[in-house]
């Protein structure tokens, strides 16, 4: 059975059991949905995949969240205090904070998931190593006493995307960083049904009846998450246009993240609504593995650089131009850090790249690019990009995947010859970029680095030393450091920056609130 007689089928199924119940009282609603991608991974610790974190937030919940001013605020967390010099921070939990197997959350389960998340993310790791002690102090608080100054905190904390600190419990967070977890209980308002899991055709996810939501309204990821809904239901659906269709007939609610080119079709039906769920936007990123000839010279890296155009990647991928921005400043445009760089990424400089790429020593072997064909959001990029690449002399074979394929390979740093690559691409939010410290890209660390592993000392000294300064104008100047290096050793490649429209059945939906993530608490069904 093809996947629309799939969606037929769910709908009968459906419209039988909702007959067979009692009464209207007790009737459950379910939120249909395409996400961007389908779900494989269900670590959202071990992976930065967007995917993984919007699983995560409707399983998992968090101490800290970001509301819509961009300021942190308390989830989990009812009280704090800090010490007059700030090196000693003291944590309460709200109370009756319940996992989903009905045991209590203690500060011992939340210590423990702060270590496995500080070893995996970019800001955590910087936490941890400022951090003298780690402690519980009773069921409810937890003690954060550091060795050196750390400005950043409750930023750390109140992380709002990749890698998001989720709270699990002790012996689950116990797991090692490097291995993914095995068991999926969180204390977020949704419940991941497991057994119903079908990776390529569905998610599933159950209001958890037990969540104590806090008291203030929704802000973007913060405040009084409500399940307003019984049950969610994640299918997978790789073909678009039979995404836009099964919504216009009113198989499924709501798309996450349409193709622009269908944007047309969505707007003339008056029972659809499109949604800048992510006004503040994302960054299209190209990303390449330094550990391998030829991008582990820095001459091939900005023969690359001279060699593209961001404006080819916008047009194809995202297209309509009142969307995307062309933009080269790796820590954002329209950001407190943002720097430009003339016409780098902008305008190819073919001229410059060939020589480049002559003096790196170049031998023509061809460069593995993968391309993530059912992702939406970057699938149109890796064609690009091997077409401008060639231009300037290097020879690229696009190996064709899905983004869970691409998620694992990318971990791998074996040769391309033995299962690893050499380029992919990706998307990231602008609340991730817009911060060097936190921004995964801009670490130069080696093996501790993000995917692609850059290996640059001057870059981890400047970035160090922005963590430990509490001076606004002298953070900005390294930032403005970070940036030049970034683009000096040609660490990766920014291509532009574009927002996030979704598309849902407003004659059923409302409540879809605005964040770096699609939120999928406060939606409710008329």
């Amino acid at each position: 059975m093809g996947m629309w007689g799939k969606l037929a089928g769910l709908a009968i199924a459906a419209s039988a059991t909702m007959a067979a119940l009692p009464s209207p009282a007790t009737a459950q609603t379910t939120l249909r949905m395409v996400a961007h991608s389908d779900l494989k991974i269900l670590d959202p610790i071990w992976t930065t995949a967007f995917i993984s974190r919007n699983h995560g937030y409707l399983v998992y919940d968090v101490l800290f969240s970001k509301d819509d001013k961009l300021q942190v605020r308390p989830q989990m967390v009812e009280k704090y205090e800090t010490s007059p010099d700030k090196l000693v921070w003291t944590f309460t939990l709200r109370e009756g904070l319940e996992w989903h197997d009905g045991q209590p959350v203690t500060a011992e389960d939340c210590v423990a998931s702060i270590r496995r998340w500080g070893a995996r993310d970019a800001l955590g790791q910087l936490l941890l190593k400022a951090t003298g002690e780690l402690v519980a102090v009773d069921a409810r608080t937890f003690r954060l006493t550091l060795k050196e100054p750390f400005g950043l905190v409750l930023d750390a904390l109140g992380k709002p995307s990749s890698n998001v600190p989720f709270m699990m419990p002790k012996r689950i967070a116990e797991t090692s960083p490097n291995e993914q977890i095995k068991e999926f209980i969180g204390s977020g308002p949704f419940v991941f049904k497991r057994d119903e899991w079908k990776p390529g055709e569905k998610v599933v996810y159950v209001k958890n009846t037990k969540y104590k939501p806090r008291n203030e309204p929704p802000s973007m990821l913060a405040g009084g998450k409500v399940a307003k809904v019984d049950r969610i239901e994640w299918l997978a659906i790789s073909d678009p246009m039979t995404a836009v269709n099964a919504l216009l007939s009113g198989e499924i609610d709501l798309i996450e993240v349409p193709i622009p080119d269908h944007f047309p079709t969505l707007r003339k039906d008056r029972n659809i609504a499109m949604h800048a769920w992510n006004p503040l936007g994302s960054q299209i990123v190209m990303r390449m593995n330094h550990l391998h000839p030829p991008f582990n010279n820095v001459k091939a890296r900005q023969a690359a650089m001279y060699a593209l155009g961001m404006e080819d990647f916008l047009r194809a991928q995202v297209g309509d131009p009142e969307i995307y921005s062309v933009c080269n400043a790796p820590l954002v445009c329209g950001s407190p850090y943002e720097k430009t760089y003339g016409d780098l990424l902008i305008k190819p400089n073919l001229e410059k790249a060939r020589a480049l790429l002559k003096e790196s020593g170049y031998d023509g072997t061809p460069i593995l690019m993968m391309h993530q064909t059912d992702l939406a959001s970057s699938n149109m990029l890796p064609p690009v990009g091997k077409q401008q690449l060639e231009r300037a002399g290097f020879k690229v074979d696009i190996h064709a995947m899905d983004w869970q394929t691409v998620v694992a390979r990318r971990s791998r740093k074996e040769p391309p010859t033995q299962g690893g690559w050499n380029i992919f691409f990706t998307t990231t939010t602008t609340v991730d970029a817009d911060n060097p410290v936190g921004n995964s890209f801009t670490r130069g660390d080696c093996d501790k680095a993000w995917f692609g592993w850059p290996c640059d000392p001057d870059l981890e000294k400047i970035r160090a030393a922005m963590v430990s300064e509490q001076d606004p104008a002298k953070q900005k100047a390294l930032a403005m450091q970070v940036s030049d290096r970034v683009m000096d050793q040609a660490h990766y490649f920014v291509l532009g920056q574009y927002k996030a429209f979704g598309a849902y059945r407003k004659d059923r939906l409302e409540g879809w609130l605005q964040a770096p993530a699609p939120v999928l608490w406060n939606i409710s069904k008329k």
